[in-house]
């Protein structure tokens, strides 16, 4: 037989050999070794974590010749059978490519024969979120009330897609990322059976960038042991990985908080002449202020931290530069992040943040950068007019006070005073169903997830504002606040197309948001009823009907009969 990728040798064949899955293996023990095993479950996590293996190895374990046991022997006829594929009562079928509703139905007709060779079969269904609804509408009796000789086994990366119903009538085990520390334990483990010469600096970069998956680890370790002449090393794992060396961060870094502007832009163009990714060597200064923040707060958790050691660069950084610095970088370069995205032009933003960072650099623990003398004699002029209020008399700074008052009010309320697409919020109104709004409700916080994790600021925005009413092609979205609202228009351009694209991958459709704040939109919704009243629609609920009042009937599409208090 020809070569085998790493990640097919060293497939889990047993629980024991899965890393970093501990609360799930344990409890898929105990139930097999009592008996108890689920006639469905559902296996959701990352790409690579072992949920396919765990499938397998359930399979085998039900199936052992000596069952019950924790453990399938894989020295029987049985474990060995499934182990290779030729016993054809664990059937393995791929969701993305069979999503049709015949392809469930040929299961369904095929599930009530008792199996040839083994006392159980199994269904392992890989991606199930692929399944069209009509196949998932299929699968629902099957999957609640099966024959007592059959299992499936649900295993998807995007649980969120499956029908509540589905999951109801599944056992759901969430398999998390392993760990580096468990990872880096496999592939030393890996390298010693597979008598490959790795260092531990090699391995543990490689555990950074497969990024919990451990077929990832596998695959990375296969194709640098191939690169490598001899022994496996950091910088191999480098060159092929695409990623940039902790010292490299570290310079970056030290040029940055030096305010060497000069020095931080020589670093970008050295990492682009070396064909690296500007939106991952972002996520690399990301992750290093954030383990500088974790160090300085939390030193006892090293395990956390995204590297592989502390460095004396590092521990350099993490005692002068001040908390407050931290999370403004964080917040300045998790903004740059997201702007690359969606640009041809990424290094231009990545250039402009380090400037930005080194001209908005605040003097921090351990700084003493020389002031110039403008900012000496801005000094001078504020501590002098700093003395002139303290002597000024009681009486005066009453009346500078309330004349300071008056125009913030007046800002206050010019504030206020958006500059809002009426016109089109009502066309939506107009449009607007009960049926899209809780759609669109019942997916908002799965929304707000990614919007948190792709902008941190929009999600602070949108945090205290709730959709109010949606139609086919868009959406209305009421503030608690009006600052909060002002701050989205402001940024619209980036914040409603990036709404818009998350909606796109949650719901399947794109809706345009319209901000509006609460009082406005109470006005707007007072306004639009009473413009129905005035002119009702004929429709066929009015026509069967007649006796209802039309300033409900229009309130109850607006928002929903279940939203609705009527008061005499």
């Amino acid at each position: 037989m020809g070569y085998q990728a790493l990640y097919r040798v060293w497939r889990p064949q047993t629980f024991h050999d899965m890393a970093g899955q501990e609360h799930i293996t344990k409890t898929l023990q105990n139930a097999l070794v009592k008996e108890k095993f689920s006639h469905a479950y559902l296996f959701s996590g990352p790409r690579g974590t072992g949920k396919t293996s765990a499938a397998k190895i359930v399979a085998k374990a039900i199936n052992c010749e000596h069952a019950p046991v924790s453990e399938p022997c894989n020295e029987c006829e049985a474990c060995l059978g499934i182990t290779n594929g030729s016993i054809s009562d664990v059937i393995e079928i791929d969701a993305a490519s069979n999503n049709g509703v015949d392809e469930i139905r040929e299961i369904r007709d095929k599930v009530k024969y008792a199996p040839s060779s083994v006392r159980y079969k199994v269904y392992i269904i890989d991606e199930v979120h692929m399944l069209s609804t009509g196949a998932f509408n299929a699968l629902l009796k099957t999957l609640e009330e099966p024959p007592k000789h059959v299992i499936f086994i649900l295993a998807t990366t995007e649980p969120h897609k499956i029908p509540l119903t589905i999951v109801s009538r599944c056992q759901r085990f969430d398999f998390k990322r392993i760990p580096l520390s468990s990872i880096i334990e496999r592939l030393q483990y890996v390298v010693r059976q597979q008598d490959i010469q790795a260092d531990n600096d090699a391995l543990a970069l490689i555990a950074k960038a497969c990024e919990g998956g451990m077929r990832d680890a596998l695959s990375i370790l296969d194709q640098v042991a191939a690169y490598s002449e001899e022994a496996v090393t950091a910088r191999d794992v480098l060159e092929v990985t695409g990623m940039v060396s902790q010292e490299f961060v570290s310079d970056c870094v030290t040029a940055i908080e030096q305010q060497d502007a000069a020095g931080a832009i020589q670093k970008i163009n050295e990492l682009m002449d070396r064909g690296k990714d500007p939106v991952k060597f972002v996520e690399d200064l990301i992750y290093y202020y954030r383990d500088l923040l974790l160090y300085q707060t939390s030193p006892g958790l090293e395990d956390m931290l995204m590297r592989p050691d502390i460095s004396n660069a590092f521990k350099q950084h993490a005692e002068q530069i001040d908390v407050d610095r931290l999370y403004g970088v964080i917040q300045q370069l998790n903004e740059t992040q997201t702007e690359m995205k969606w640009t041809n032009h990424p290094r231009v933003f990545i250039e402009m943040a380090v400037v930005k960072l080194c001209h908005d650099y605040k003097q921090g623990q351990g700084h003493t950068a020389p002031e110039s003398a403008d900012v000496l004699e801005l000094k001078n002029r504020l501590e002098q007019l700093e003395n002139k209020l303290e002597n000024m008399p009681k009486e005066q700074m009453a009346v500078k006070q309330s004349q300071e008052t008056k125009p913030q009010k007046q800002r206050m309320v010019k504030q206020k005073d958006l500059a809002l697409p009426l016109g089109e919020m009502k066309k939506v109104l107009s449009e607007a169903t009960k049926e899209d709004l809780k759609r669109l409700r019942s997916s908002w916080p799965d929304m707000m997830d990614r919007i948190r994790s792709k902008n941190v600021a929009a999600h602070a925005w949108l945090l205290e504002s709730k959709p109010v009413a949606s139609s086919n092609n868009g959406f209305l979205q009421a503030f608690k606040y009006d600052f909060h609202c002002q701050m989205v228009l402001e940024n619209k351009s980036n914040i409603l197309q990036m709404v818009e694209q998350i909606m796109q991958e949650v719901i399947g459709e794109k809706r345009k948001m319209f901000p509006i704040p609460f009082q406005q939109w109470e006005k707007l919704k007072e306004t639009f009823i009473q413009e129905n009243k005035a002119n009702p629609q004929k429709d066929s609920d009015q026509h069967d009907n007649n006796d209802d009042d039309p300033l409900i009937t229009e309130a109850e599409k607006l928002v929903g009969s279940d939203l609705l208090e009527i008061k005499d």
